[in-house]
């Protein structure tokens, strides 16, 4: 194997024409099934990048500190070029590199970084491109074999709610998951389980592309940073470590992921903005708006520069909730994704809070509750009633003031995440706590996407109003015409419902919807999850995933997912563009 390996033919392809590569069940089947087939560790692995029982540094490596017995890491995003002839080269360089550090020629000589077998790690697990993967695998073995102690992946798959095999037999065909990768540069756990729904996937990664990397108001390290630091308002460090990542990869200064104090001033001006943004954007004003964007202020954000990073920051705050929603491990070259050490199927591997646990009922309380919905659904749908207004504003507050307690309280963050957050006990505010400091409604007909936000955003971010708004269509009429073991079903009052409830949460009002609907669609283990999630993602767990919607399949609580992610987005952004368009009238 390692004469084969050192004398591979430089003009080996590492990929065929998509068209031969074959279905989902070909090559990104057999990737899928290594992640899903092996062993768990006794290591303590925690869901979103917790507790690992190996000590490492936790910060990334910044590009200004290469390797220093390692290859040039360009060969690894080269991996990821469409161009199939720097592919084959990449890989060829990558290949020689390693078995030159190996020093195979000196017995015991064997050096190689950390870095490079973490991202071998990965590589080896994730790549849809058969050829790439397995000379990775191939690559880790080989030191195995000279002696060197290599990272083994903790996860089972890419989530703790979502069996890996599920993932792989209802994913999409290979050609999208090849798409992603090349797209992406990698392809990641938010990927794996995003494509359940391709389409919205397709949507998603265009519009986040345009966000990091097409050309914009701000540098490309500042858009990293800014995910970063909104990120960490919600204890996500599988995004602080993702980004963190893509911030030295463009040139940010290792310094900035410090803390926020040792970042550059106009950057620290956002973290009212930001915690406000997170937690209770409905207190955002035209003053806060002011304060960034005047002629006199010290560091003055342009209004391009802001609405660049106010989308920035509620992307990261609502991904955030979908990671947490959906219990995403932490990437194999994560901080809690590996350790260096040989698998053990132990029986007694410590419990994840993320971890599966028994469900409670029946199956047939299962089979209950989506014929009882299917009922309630079909009534609502039939019903004439006609409410007054006072009426619908009386059950608008009646949703918006229910008691509906969220899941237990985490530990206190690592450090990874606390020295990124200023201010970390402000969280959000129960709008059930009623008080004379109660923050008023926003009524969507004076205020709304359609009329306002869209136009604004694609004034001052040319494009990024109608990726937005292509994304917001997308989630909201996807649909499959199922629930559970139905077919023929027409969902649109159930995801309509789920809509509005999130808006609600936020204090948003649609004057001709008739809030009674979320009362009788929502059970309270659904209305839990979503407040949650939507609201402290951090306090997600496993239970609260498993006790609503039980005979649901996982593609259809993903979508739950996806609605609120992209319902939670819009919220926080109309605050945010209303207060600018007051500053600008």
């Amino acid at each position: 194997m390692l004469t084969s390996l050192a004398h591979q033919h430089s003009e080996t392809s590492v990929s065929q024409p998509a068209s031969q590569l074959g279905t989902r069940h070909g090559s990104v089947q057999v990737a899928m099934e290594e992640v899903a087939l092996e062993p768990p560790t006794d290591a303590l692995c925690e869901c979103n990048g917790g507790r690992t029982t190996n000590s490492e540094d936790p910060r990334p490596k910044s590009r200004h500190h290469q390797p220093e017995f390692g290859p040039n890491p360009s060969n690894f995003s080269r991996l990821c070029s469409r161009d199939e002839a720097e592919r084959a080269e990449a890989l060829e360089e990558l290949t020689q590199s390693v078995m030159s550090r190996l020093g195979l020629d000196r017995p015991g000589s064997a050096r190689l970084d950390k870095h490079t077998l973490l991202q071998l790690l990965r590589v080896s697990r994730s790549c849809p491109l058969q050829e790439v993967r397995e000379r990775a695998a191939e690559l880790l073995r080989t030191a195995q074999e000279q002696g060197v102690e290599i990272p083994q992946a903790l996860a089972s798959g890419p989530s703790a709610f979502i069996p890996a095999q599920v993932i792989l037999d209802e994913g999409p065909d290979q050609e999208v998951l090849i798409e992603a990768f090349l797209s992406l540069g990698r392809f990641d756990h938010i990927t794996m389980v995003m494509a359940l729904h391709p389409t919205y996937l397709s949507c998603f990664l265009r519009t986040q592309h345009a966000l990091l990397e097409l050309d914009g108001p701000l540098p490309r390290p500042w858009r990293h940073y800014i995910v970063v630091m909104a990120a960490a308002r919600h204890q996500c460090s599988y995004l602080v470590q993702q980004h963190s990542a893509g911030f030295l990869e463009v040139g940010g200064e290792e310094s900035w992921l410090e803390g926020l104090q040792h970042t550059h001033p106009k950057i620290r001006c956002l973290h009212t903005l930001n915690k406000l943004l997170a937690h209770r954007p409905w207190l955002i004003t035209q003053q806060h708006i002011q304060e960034l964007v005047c002629p006199g202020a010290d560091d003055r954000w342009s209004l391009a520069e802001l609405i660049h990073a106010v989308v920035l920051m509620t992307h990261s705050h609502s991904l955030s909730s979908f990671v947490w929603g959906c219990g995403l491990h932490p990437e194999p070259d994560h901080i809690g994704g590996h350790a260096f050490c040989p698998p053990s199927p132990s029986n007694n591997m410590p419990q994840s809070p993320h971890s599966p646990a028994p469900e409670d009922g029946k199956p047939e309380d299962g089979v209950t509750e989506v014929e009882a919905l299917m009922k309630r659904m079909v009534e609502l749908q039939q019903q004439v009633e006609e409410c007054s207004q006072e009426e619908m504003i009386t059950r608008f507050e009646r949703e918006r003031s229910e008691s509906i307690p969220t899941a237990v309280v985490r530990g206190a963050p690592s450090d990874l995440v606390l020295r990124l957050v200023e201010d970390p006990e402000f969280i959000y505010e129960d709008f059930s706590i009623r008080g004379e400091q109660s923050p008023p409604t926003m009524r969507a007909q004076d205020y709304s996407w359609e009329d306002h936000g869209f136009s604004l955003v694609n004034r001052l971010l040319p494009d990024m109003g109608q990726l937005l708004e292509e994304k917001f269509q997308v989630v909201c009429g996807l649909t499959y015409n199922r629930m559970a073991m139905h077919k023929d079903v027409d969902t649109h009052t159930l995801r309509k419902a789920l809509w509005n409830y999130i808006h609600c949460l936020y204090g948003i009002r649609y004057d001709d919807y008739d809030y009674g609907e979320v009362n009788v669609l929502l059970e309270r283990g659904l209305k839990m999850f979503v407040k949650t999630v939507a609201c402290h993602p951090e306090q997600t767990t496993d239970r609260i995933y498993s006790a609503y919607w039980r005979l649901f399949r996982h593609s259809e609580k993903v979508h739950v997912n996806l609605l609120l992610m992209e319902a939670r987005l819009q919220a926080a952004l109309l605050y945010t563009l209303r207060a600018v368009t007051r500053y600008m009238t």
